[in-house]
């Protein structure tokens, strides 16, 4: 029995186990078959999905791409053209154009004001199809890429004018699809809302040509010193040229290859219809030329830098354009900087001289030359304004001049003996001492114990207040040593004293703009200086005397010349410093000499390099201004009843003189007395000739008297003929007058000095 209910249960088993297998078989029927209806159902789906991928990809992902640049278009996109100081034109005195500073801005120009000729150059070099298309042109676009694609990489460009303008005004210059979209937008924009003319007239005005000029206007006087109006064919085809690289061939660096781009810009306009080839070979036969200099001329970069500050003081910031007529003469500083480098080449080395300044300038103040240092490239200091040094013996002009004017005279005398103030014992050049001199003869020769004497005996204040009055502006310390020149001070400043002294007057201010021009708006010129004559006489006529006699027999003997000359030697401690400042009856010119470091030269004194330079100069400035007749007037404000008298009350006499006297012309059958002179024969008249040449003069009448105030190229005559000594001065001379003869007296010149004293009476 068990076995069989074993059994039975085994089978019970099995056969439930089968039914299991039939239940599962029948619900994998069932749910493939659910799955094949559920299939069958969701292709429609499938599709709808598929077709709704594809239209996102297609059309919503690109729309929301192109809503994202639009709104990420950037509003401060587009060339940025980083703030400038005004461009500065640089004229010397006579109109040369000499040098540029800054980046031209130019003006933006209308439609109307656009020449034919610039307009045809740019549409044949940059889009010859400007006209027909509405932003784009497929065919040069698919050129572009097809090229581009075969070279590997980008080398060629299919812009129209108008994305070019997209880029330029609004976007960047990144090469990525964001960029590209944006400017396809703004392209699309620009097309609709403007003309085809304003689109070409904000391009000129927008693009870049080279040497950090933008738009064609500033362009154009950059390169050709006019402006966008004036451009003939050539310098249209040039600029034309430049904007698809303006680096690689502006004008300034490679005028070679942008005349050879404006020829190809030249053909271009013949194939458009622009222009005939005749026209084009008649402008091949007269390229463009670069007119203006380059940004950094050689040689005259120190002068050029002290002009920013002076067109700020004088008118404020602008951010036009602007044109300056300066004082600088070029000959005279060519001059300048050839005697400048010649003798610290022949003796810096071997006498330990490292740098070198020279300020060359008219009695009144007008800056002729300067040199600021060596070499500008590698230092832009300038030793003639900036650098302050130890004027040394060079400030005992201040002393003595002090001493004069309290009565003193060159003939007083001193005691040169070993003296002590203090705990401070100075010491003469040499270590010796020469008993009782004058000061003439102490001035001449710069002993110290007699400078330091007089400084202590009217006081170091007097001495301060003295040089404050020529101009002297560092500070001067009040203690005994400053007789000596143990204060700093600048080339400027001292030349600028000297210059003083020169032209009899209280004071002078160096200058060196003439006049400040806005395209034809004039907005400054300097009137010519009227200058306040000195009010102490005796003592500048005195003080000059023995500037004369420094030249003429003392420490300053390498500085003279055929001319009559006065001047002053400086030497400081250890021989650091070395200075020569002097003067002829028409320019001033200071020199120092030195080392940056402050270090010793070897023996090196203010007699030595440093008037030699100032020899050399002056010496060769002769023929120079001479040639070009450029001396300033000197004008006296009048200090007296008497000098009132020299302003003219009538028209003046002009035409070529004829000599009879030192004093007296003939103009025109015009019998003219030179006023305050009296007037001698014989080799002065000949003398006095040979000056004149053939040159006209100009005579004002003075008051109702015969007397006239006569010029030649600017030089006052009467003021020329008694420095020189050709003549004397009448008793009611005016005061400058009187101090001139006084000076000519001194330095024995003419009527004053040996053989050439006498008045010959023989017929010329």
């Amino acid at each position: 029995m068990l076995i069989q209910e074993v059994r039975k249960h085994r089978f019970a088993n099995r056969s439930w186990a089968a039914l299991r297998r039939i239940d599962l078989a029948r619900a994998g029927d069932q749910i493939r078959n659910s799955w094949r209806w559920a299939r069958a159902q969701a292709r429609p789906l499938r599709l709808v999905h598929a077709l709704a991928a594809i239209f996102a990809l297609v059309i919503i992902l690109p729309l929301g791409y192109l809503v994202y640049c639009i709104a990420t278009l950037p509003s401060d996109g587009g060339l940025v053209i980083e703030t400038t100081p005004s461009k500065l034109v640089v004229e010397a005195d006579g109109g040369q154009v000499f040098a540029t500073r800054g980046v031209f801005k130019g003006e933006k120009l209308s439609a109307q004001d656009v020449p034919v000729n610039l307009s045809c150059a740019i549409i044949a070099i940059e889009d010859r199809h400007f006209y027909e298309h509405g932003g784009f042109y497929l065919p040069s676009l698919l050129r572009a890429a097809y090229r581009n694609f075969v070279s590997g990489s980008t080398r060629e460009g299919g812009s129209t004018i108008t994305q070019q303008l997209a880029r330029m005004t609004y976007l960047s210059q990144d090469r990525t699809i964001k960029r590209k979209v944006q400017e396809a937008i703004v392209t699309i924009w620009l097309e609709r809302q403007l003309a085809k003319e304003e689109i070409l007239t904000r391009y000129l005005n927008t693009a870049y040509f080279g040497a950090g000029v933008y738009g064609v206007d500033a362009a154009t006087k950059r390169y050709f010193g006019k402006t966008a109006k004036e451009l003939s064919l050539s310098e249209a085809a040039m600029l034309a040229g430049l904007v698809r690289a303006p680096s690689t061939l502006a004008p300034n660096r490679n005028l070679d290859g942008a005349q050879q781009r404006a020829g190809l810009v030249l053909d271009a306009m013949v194939e458009t219809g622009a222009i005939s080839r005749e026209q084009a070979d008649a402008a091949r036969q007269q390229p463009a030329t670069l007119r203006v200099p380059p940004d950094n001329p050689p040689g005259t970069n120190y002068f050029v830098d002290m002009l920013a500050g002076d067109v700020k003081r004088l008118i404020g910031l602008m951010s036009a354009d602007l044109t300056l007529r300066t004082t600088l003469d070029l000959n005279l500083q060519s001059i300048a900087e050839g005697v400048v480098a010649r003798r610290l080449k022949a003796e810096g080395h071997s006498k330990k001289v490292g740098q070198a300044a020279l300020v060359a300038m008219t009695p009144d103040g007008a800056i002729l030359a300067m040199v600021g240092g060596r070499d500008y490239n590698d230092s832009q200091f300038n030793r003639a304004t900036q650098a302050k040094r130890q004027p040394g013996s060079l400030f005992k002009l201040f002393v003595f001049l002090a001493a004069l004017e309290k009565g003193l005279s060159p003939q007083s005398t001193m005691v040169d003996q070993p003296i002590q103030i203090g705990n401070w014992e100075p010491n003469n050049y040499g270590g010796r001492f020469r008993g009782e001199v004058t000061l003439r003869t102490a001035f001449a020769n710069s002993i110290n114990s007699v400078a330091v004497q007089l400084a202590d005996k009217i006081g170091i204040p007097n001495v301060i207040e003295t040089a404050r009055r020529l101009g002297i502006q560092s500070e001067l310390p009040a203690v005994p040593s400053l007789a000596l020149g143990s204060a700093e001070v600048t080339l400027m400043e001292m030349t600028r004293a000297f210059a003083a002294i020169a032209a009899n007057a209280e004071n002078i201010e160096p200058y060196a703009v003439g006049s400040i021009q806005k395209g034809d708006q004039v907005l400054f010129a300097r009137q010519k200086p009227v200058l306040t004559t000195a009010s102490n006489q005796a003592a500048r006529a005195a003080i000059r005397d023995l500037l004369t006699s420094v030249v003429r027999e003392g420490t300053g003997k390498a500085a003279r010349i055929g001319v009559p000359a006065a001047g002053k030697t400086g030497t400081t401690q250890e021989n650091k410093d070395a200075w020569f400042i002097g003067f002829t009856p028409d320019i001033v010119v200071g020199v120092w000499v030195g080392n940056d470091d402050n270090s010793p030269t070897r023996n090196v004194t203010g007699g030595d390099i440093p008037a030699r330079i100032w020899n050399e100069f002056v010496t060769q400035s002769i023929p120079a201004r001479a040639k070009s007749a450029r001396a300033q007037p000197i004008v006296l404000a009048a200090a007296t009843p008497e000098a009132a008298r020299s302003l003219p009350s009538a028209a003046a006499i002009r035409g070529r003189p004829v000599v009879q006297t030192t004093g007296t012309l003939e103009v025109q059958g015009h019998p003219i007395r030179l006023y305050g002179v009296e007037g001698v024969r014989g080799r002065g008249a000949r003398e006095f000739k040979r000056y004149l040449g053939r040159r006209e003069v100009a005579c004002e009448p003075i008051g109702s008297s015969n007397e006239y105030r006569c010029r030649v190229d600017d030089q006052d005559l009467s003021r020329v003929v008694l420095f020189n000594g050709g003549g004397r001065a009448v008793p009611n001379a005016t005061p400058d007058l009187q101090a001139l003869e006084q000076q000519a007296r001194s330095a024995r010149v003419g009527v004053w000095g040996g053989r050439g004293g006498r008045d010959d009476d023989d017929d010329d």
